[in-house]
């Protein structure tokens, strides 16, 4: 008998003062029977660090993620259906960030394992034909402490300012320094 996927609800209030991008979100997350509640965490900080100001160029979505291996964690469809922003957790292989990069407009990966510079070590030279490719480490101490905010109903909220981001409940906060590997081209 198959595992049905965990659905956990998380009332986002962001202000990220870095991009002027403030709101309230209520998402629904689909948590994978393989998921961890770290890798979960790190999906929810990967929508507030990159949802938009506006539905403009598109909603930022969460995907199947797990369950569909062609897909990302989260992206952004424009509205003709193509992808504007395709966001990945982990530690993907060059081939597939290739892929993706020929696909959208923009990649962002972040890694959150303590062998994240081991990984990156042996990608970061394959890459260097993916201009629009920012890729980003999350210290796995601090993504570890994220993963003990998440609860089944969830009020977090968000406060981005210079580069640093911290995450609050009504019993605890964590404080995240989301370090880039790599840098998208402006």
């Amino acid at each position: 008998m198959a595992l049905k996927a965990t659905i956990h609800k998380a009332q986002l209030q962001i202000a990220d003062m870095d991009r002027h991008v403030y709101g309230d979100h209520s998402l629904t997350l689909a948590r994978h029977p393989s998921e961890t509640d770290e890798r979960m965490m790190v999906r929810v900080l990967a929508f507030a660090l990159h949802v938009p100001a506006d539905e403009l160029r598109g909603r930022l979505e969460f995907t199947k993620g797990l369950s569909d291996v062609d897909e990302p964690e989260l992206w952004q469809l424009d509205l003709t259906g193509e992808v504007a922003h395709w966001i990945d957790l982990g530690q993907p292989d060059d081939r597939r960030l290739m892929k993706a990069h020929g696909r959208s407009e923009r990649v962002s990966v972040y890694s959150y394992a303590s062998s994240t510079e081991v990984w990156w070590r042996g990608l970061a030279g394959k890459l260097t034909r993916a201009p629009r490719l920012a890729v980003w480490q999350i210290p796995a101490e601090q993504s570890q402490a994220l993963a003990r905010l998440a609860e089944r109903s969830m009020q977090l909220q968000v406060s981005i300012q210079d580069g640093s981001v911290y995450v609050s409940t009504a019993n605890a906060a964590v404080e995240i320094h989301p370090i880039a590997l790599k840098e998208a081209a402006p």
